[in-house]
């Protein structure tokens, strides 16, 4: 694997059954890389095809999700062309992407995967070029870290899962930024501590699910300060990456600066890891903060 490449090329299975293998690719992962297996796509099956097309889904959110915990879909509009049978065919076809990227996670990262916690599964059929984002801060072509605003992780790692399933054959189009040490050097300095009781005020309101650590506000701070910094997003250093229909990547995108610019059809899962869970939890955004900020953030 090229050091200076962010994406980890896997070009055959041998993965499978090779615990080297499995300790190189967690290590890469830790290490902030996207590890990309471009010939393992995710099957659509015939009575899916038809939400491939544009007119098909009457969205109220870009995506469609899924919880595997409940079955539940959501994203989907209360009226137009989408029915009953639409909503139980798109959950059953993301059931079976959950359960893609869970024997995936075990074939590839052996007992590592163990660790993991399946959270949210989503399909987004929208073309990511040419949307027009309600803010700067829920513009995914530009440059950041993964953090969400109304659901804390507390310090856990969010690893995502991507397949491209453009039935055209249009690559998903990434750039990647400069390592998580570099941009949490540039931006840490200039932040604002959190006002105080402004956690639990946030928590009464119900604006987040459960209390906002220190961590989960640094973290939406950064997510929010690298999007809103144009002179950032214009100079520092990126690498455009074509991620190919009918491949799969993976990466802890709490880590990897990433930006989506093109692309449609794409299915994402995505997995907690608690940070004492880690291989090298030194690598962890958690411990890269604390060490910055000198304090505990959770």
């Amino acid at each position: 694997m090229n050091s200076m490449d962010p994406l980890a090329t896997i070009e055959n299975a041998s993965w499978l059954e090779d615990a080297d293998g499995r300790e190189e690719a967690v290590s890469a992962l830790e290490s902030g890389r996207v590890l990309y297996i471009p010939d393992l796509g995710f099957p659509v099956e015939e009575q899916e095809t038809r939400f491939f097309d544009d007119d098909a889904l009457r969205l109220s959110s870009k995506n469609v999700s899924y919880d595997p915990s409940t079955n539940e879909v959501r994203g989907l509009g209360s009226t137009g062309g989408t029915t009953d049978e639409d909503r139980a065919v798109l959950g059953r076809m993301m059931a079976r992407y959950a359960q893609f990227c869970r024997d995936l996670c075990a074939s590839l990262l052996g007992d590592y995967a163990k660790r993991l916690k399946i959270a949210r599964t989503s399909f987004r059929p929208v073309e990511v070029e040419g949307r027009k984002p309600r803010t700067v801060g829920s513009d995914d072509t530009l440059l950041h870290v993964d953090s969400f605003s109304s659901r804390p992780v507390a310090g856990r790692r969010i690893l995502r899962m991507f397949t491209n399933v453009s039935p055209v054959g249009k690559p998903r189009v990434w750039n990647v930024g400069e390592p998580f040490e570099d941009l949490a050097r540039r931006f840490v300095p200039l932040m604002r501590s959190p006002l105080p009781g402004e956690q639990a005020v946030l928590r009464l309101l119900y604006v987040t699910k459960s209390y906002r650590t220190l961590y989960d506000h640094y973290m939406l701070r950064l997510h929010d300060d690298m999007k809103g910094d144009s002179e950032y997003q214009r100079t520092v250093r990126q690498k455009r990456v074509e991620l190919a229909a009918g491949a799969t990547w993976m990466c802890f995108t709490d880590q990897v600066s990433h930006a989506a610019l093109s692309g449609q059809y794409l299915f994402e899962q995505t997995f907690y890891c608690d940070v004492a869970d880690m291989a090298r939890p030194e690598h962890s955004p958690l411990k890269v903060l604390e060490s910055l900020i000198q304090r505990p953030l959770v």
